[in-house]
């Protein structure tokens, strides 16, 4: 394959050269669209259940609402675990599905046993699915600072719930917008007991006619000279007025108005917690993304939704100010990454050129670099992977790497050139000829060397659950980078080679005087070894056991610290 692979290369060249600029080339733009996150995908299948029991405490709650939950989910195919907390008028069931489970399979077996739940909850109790969000959390808080003295709180709560929330709702790839702080507008009715008295109402008289307030009603159809008219009691209203005038029963031919017993208002609901913003009371949006968006891309988004709604804010209304966002993070993270990556190829082509002590051998084994990165590009976007702080760390750790099977091929192609030439002109071959042979003589070597590279990170593959989906991102983009590697050592290479080593006017030049004394060491180092060898291995022996014990020893933490 490899004898193929490199036979066609050099009796293409111009091809190879072309073929490899136009991967570089679509490799680049690819990763351009490539998603980026601070991690791999991390969201176990889990669907959340929310369900509200106002009035009820949390001894209530976990007994009426959250045991009949966890009981009925308990059963359900795939499920591995159901964690549930219980609160003063809240309950949250987590119903964790095994990683083979879709998402949205889950949602559904879970959507159907919730259908049969309405006898096994108190009446006007209804569990609700939660939306499908990221293990992430919130990419983003937004706050609106509020100035009492020129807009009231209630007001900025309002724009929050009703213009702010509706629009970043609207923007893909948000999966939940909450709002906390500022001041909720409803109806507070103060009953007058004394009044009530005195009419005759009682207080279940004034329950049952809130309780059938603003509400639309049908009345079915009407049909008149061939035609049929929809019959509908249009009583849904938000005017303040219209509950002060609704009637909740007669006396002596007249009505008796909710103003006549109580005292309605438009007034703050209770609060059951706040926000504040640099010393100021604010309102504080936190928004949730669905797993598999964008970070960074639904971070420009919504910052491009916060710009448009600048032009439309009330009066006195501060803008909405970021105060968390976590696409900062990210862009740190695989900014410092690509700071490595390029200062690891700098450091890479530094010492190449300092043992090659040439440029063009130099060039050729650093574009096995950029080539084997570009080529890793394409097969993230053929799995579905995103770039984040391991598949780029799987870059990092194979950088040196890319250049080993280049620089083991062109070594090799750069000594028999010289052996070439130092031949009588009638017994030297082609150069085409000397770059296959070269490339081929060291082809097992390579090959060898790379497959065992490759089997080092193999067992990645076998890490279950959360580690594997962190961890096999890595070896992914180490392997492929390794492998793209080998790739161009038996294509690229041998063609830029070609081009550019036989022209060469210095090819006759020795070793650099430094290369010199190295090897001059090395072969002392290896002649000693080689004469005393039992006490080579039971240094080599003592060294590895020393290592293996300082093992434990050693701190272990599952991911370092990021704050």
């Amino acid at each position: 394959m490899f004898k193929w692979l490199l036979d066609n290369s050099l009796g293409n060249r111009l091809l190879v050269i072309i073929a490899s600029v136009v991967l570089m080339a679509y490799g680049a733009f690819t990763l351009t669209r490539t998603p980026v996150d601070v991690f791999p995908d991390l969201n176990k299948p889990t669907v959340t259940i929310v369900t509200e029991a106002g009035g009820m405490a949390a001894e209530e709650v976990e007994q009426l609402i959250t045991f009949p939950l966890e009981t009925t989910m308990n059963g359900l195919p795939g499920v591995e675990s159901v964690r549930s907390i219980s609160s003063a008028g809240l309950s949250f069931l987590y119903v964790t599905f095994n990683w083979s489970t879709d998402i949205f399979r889950a949602r559904q077996l879970v959507s159907e046993r919730l259908a049969g739940m309405e006898a096994s909850v108190p009446e006007g109790i209804t569990p609700h699915m939660g939306p499908i969000s990221s293990i992430m959390g919130e990419i983003m808080q937004i706050a609106i600072p509020v100035d009492p003295s020129k807009i009231s709180p209630m007001a900025v709560r309002e724009y929050a719930d009703w213009v702010l929330r509706p629009r970043l709702l609207s923007v893909p790839g948000v999966a939940q917008v909450i709002p906390i702080g500022g001041e909720v507008r409803q109806f507070q009715v103060q009953p007058n007991t004394r009044r009530m008295a005195e009419l005759g109402i009682t207080h279940e008289q004034m329950e049952a006619a809130l309780k059938g307030y603003s509400s639309n009603t049908s009345g079915g159809f009407l049909e008149l000279n061939g035609r049929e008219y929809l019959i509908r009691n249009l009583g849904r209203t938000s005017r303040l007025d219209d509950l002060k005038n609704l009637a909740l029963t007669a006396k002596n031919g007249q009505p008796i108005l909710m103003r006549q017993i109580a005292e309605v208002t438009f007034a703050a609901a209770p609060k059951r917690g706040d926000a504040g913003f640099e010393g100021k009371p604010a309102v504080i949006l936190g928004i949730q993304k669905q797993p598999t968006a964008d970070t960074i891309a639904l971070t420009l988004a919504i910052e491009e939704a916060l710009v448009g709604l600048k032009t439309s804010l009330p009066a006195g209304m501060e803008a909405p100010k970021v105060t968390f966002r976590q696409a900062s993070f990210i862009e740190a993270s695989i900014t410092t990454l690509q700071g490595k990556l390029i200062g690891a190829s700098i450091f890479v082509a530094a010492i190449l050129f300092f043992f090659l002590g040439t440029l063009r051998p130099t060039i050729i084994a650093l574009t096995a670099i950029p080539v084997s990165i570009f080529i890793t590009a394409l097969v993230f976007k053929y799995f579905g992977l995103s770039i984040n702080t391991m598949t780029l760390g799987g870059l990092a750790i194979a950088i040196g790497g890319l250049v080993d099977d280049a620089v083991v091929g062109v070594e090799n192609v750069l000594r028999r050139l010289k052996e070439d030439r130092a031949k009588h002109p009638e017994h030297r071959i082609h150069p085409i000829e000397v770059v296959a042979r070269a490339t081929m003589e060291v082809r097992s070597a390579i090959l060898y060397a790379t497959v065992i590279i490759v089997l080092v990170f193999i067992p990645l593959f076998a890490l279950p659950g959360l580690e594997g989906k962190l961890f096999v991102p890595l070896g992914i983009a180490f392997i492929v980078s390794t492998l793209a590697s080998l790739i161009v050592s038996v294509t690229v290479t041998p063609v830029l080679s070609f081009y550019l080593l036989p022209r060469m006017k210095n090819i006759d030049h020795g070793d650099t005087k430094v290369l010199a004394w190295l090897k001059a060491r090395y072969r002392g180092g290896l002649q000693g070894a080689l004469d005393r060898p039992k006490a080579a291995m039971v240094a080599a022996g003592a060294a590895v056991i020393v290592a293996a014990a300082a093992v434990p020893f050693f701190p272990t933490t599952f991911l370092p610290p990021f704050n």
